[in-house]
């Protein structure tokens, strides 16, 4: 470092001593100077000397490369300040710019993509590629693995819609070893309930259930978890509706494992004599229209009209929709119930994919205010997936009918878990609105809705319905993995409702034991089976 004063003694330069430039000049003016001035500025460069000659050591020593020193980040911050741009940040600049280009561009069709990264670093050391080429390949590898992952999620989705609609090989061979017992074991053929019981399955002082499946571990599941969880089980009576096909498997289960004290009866629709093709015109229209056939036991592949544009979010609800059981006598029977147990006043309907998890007589002294169903809505909610549900997540609204008719923003409410009201329900026609609608629909080409017997069921019940506490039921464990643990211990029916069902191997293993704990593993014919082994 050097000091060098002008002859004049008008100026003093400060320099470093390896060929930098002035790092500090100090012009005396013309004016007189007094000795404080002089004594001051000698005094002030006595403080800054030392750091300067520190400052230009740690430039030499680090060369121009390393930038650990306040002189390295000088440098990076001066040229900016003085509006000169590095040649990094330009680069930056420069590449972005071709990103942009190429995003608007499509990939040639006889463009090589490599494989993987490492193949495109072999080949760009192999090969000169300009930024834009580089650019280029870039955005086709990652639509070729957007496609990919897309495609295998849909194809997930797809194996799962089946493993959803088959029946299980354990279930399946519980119902036929059930239906052998019951051509072979009397116990399995006695009456369902005793003869004296008989007089309370019309009893409105009790607490009565209806149930309608083709599943009996589920029904066993069901019943066991009812009664389990009842303060007064003696007061409950379970109306148990089954297929002709399925009738004398679920008959066997419950006359060799008496849920006592609660009453029992297992009916099969062909028992019913009030089930009639006559008074169900609609459903044997379902059933014989060929487009509905197709619709729900086609190809669902090439029939889900799958696009660049399909999500798998729609597209899993494309395949929810045409899930065969929305067209079962079984599903719609819900509809019929006043009906077919005309001396009952009030009951509780109950899907054969839930978990009751606490007493639930209250729920007769639930006021309905002259309402006929009491039930959940489901477009409110911590749950912002399964608890946003409204007309326009089940009604084709671009069709001028539901338009004219409906309103997409009204809330939506659950099947599953209802509280039904008879004597209330008699009085209205939500039976023939409800046969009305479908018709109309069969006549669209199912271009009103898509999904089952829940978009019926809204519009007949519109102006019918009374919400109760979401806490009596809670939905979603069969599609919703997230769903929080604690809010599950503490909801009073649990609805499996989805295609993830916990009998099923794609249920979720950590919802499962909620459902299993009522499963009877001891019994000879669930061991037998391997249930969920």
């Amino acid at each position: 470092m050097q000091l060098h004063f002008s002859p004049s003694m008008r100026s003093l330069t400060i320099s470093s001593s390896n060929g930098f430039t002035d790092l500090m000049k100090i012009k005396i003016t013309a004016r007189h100077i007094s000795y404080k001035t002089v004594f001051h500025t000698i005094l002030v460069l006595a403080f800054l000397l030392p750091f300067v000659f520190i400052l230009t050591a740690l430039v030499t020593l680090e060369g121009v490369n390393k930038c650990s020193s306040f002189d390295c980040l000088g440098r990076r911050l001066g040229p900016k300040l003085l509006g000169r741009s590095d040649d990094s940040v330009r680069f930056v600049k420069d590449f972005y710019y071709i990103l942009d280009q190429v995003n608007s561009e499509q990939v040639p069709i006889d463009r090589k993509i490599p494989d993987n990264f490492t193949q495109l670093v072999s080949e760009m050391k192999s090969n000169t590629y300009s930024a834009k080429d580089f650019a280029i390949v870039l955005k086709g590898m990652m639509e070729r693995s957007e496609r990919e992952i897309r495609e295998t999620k849909l194809q997930e989705l797809m194996n799962k819609h089946f493993a959803a609609s088959s029946v299980p090989k354990g279930i399946h061979c519980l119902s036929l070893r059930l239906t052998d017992e019951y051509s072979s074991n009397a116990h399995a053929r006695r009456q369902l309930p005793s003869p004296e019981l008989l007089p309370l399955l019309s009893d409105n002082s009790y607490y009565h259930f209806i149930l309608s499946t083709d599943n009996v571990l589920a029904a066993s599941v069901v019943v066991n978890s009812a009664v389990q969880s009842s303060l007064r089980p003696e007061k409950i009576v379970f109306h148990v509706i089954t297929d002709k096909k399925t009738y004398a498997a679920m008959h066997s289960w419950f006359a060799l494992n008496p849920v006592s004290p609660a009453i029992i009866e297992v009916k099969g629709v062909h028992q019913f004599d009030w089930l009639t093709r006559d008074n169900v015109p609609v459903l044997e229209a379902m059933e014989n229209h060929n487009e509905i056939r197709n619709y729900y036991h086609g190809n669902h592949i090439s029939g889900a009209n799958l696009g660049d544009n399909t999500t798998p979010r729609s597209f899993a609800s494309q395949l929810q929709a045409r899930s065969p059981k929305y067209i079962s006598l079984l599903n719609h029977l819900r509809i019929y119930l006043p009906e077919l147990f005309p001396n009952l006043d009030k009951v509780v309907f109950l899907d054969d994919d839930v978990v009751i998890q606490r007493d639930l007589s209250p729920l007769w002294e639930i006021d309905l205010n002259g309402k006929v169903n009491g039930a959940v809505e489901t477009c409110k909610g911590e749950d912002s997936w399964v608890m946003s549900k409204r007309f326009r997540n089940y009604f084709n609204f671009s069709h001028p009918l539901v338009a004219k008719s409906l309103d997409p923003n009204e809330c939506a409410w659950a099947y599953g878990m209802n509280v039904f009201d008879f004597h209330a329900w008699r009085k209205t026609n939500i039976r023939e609105t409800y046969h009305s609608w479908v018709k109309e629909n069969l006549r669209s080409n199912l271009t009103l809705w898509k999904l089952g017997t829940l978009p019926p069921a809204l519009i007949a019940f519109r102006g019918h319905v009374q919400p109760i506490e979401p806490s009596w039921h809670m939905l979603g464990l069969g599609y919703q993995k997230n769903t929080s643990i604690e809010s599950v211990k503490e909801a009073a029916v649990i609805h499996y409702n989805g295609q993830s069902k916990p009998w099923l191997q794609i249920g979720y293993e950590h919802l499962r034991p909620f459902w299993s704990k009522y499963v009877n593993y001891s019994n000879e014919f669930v061991k037998h089976c391997h249930i969920l082994e």
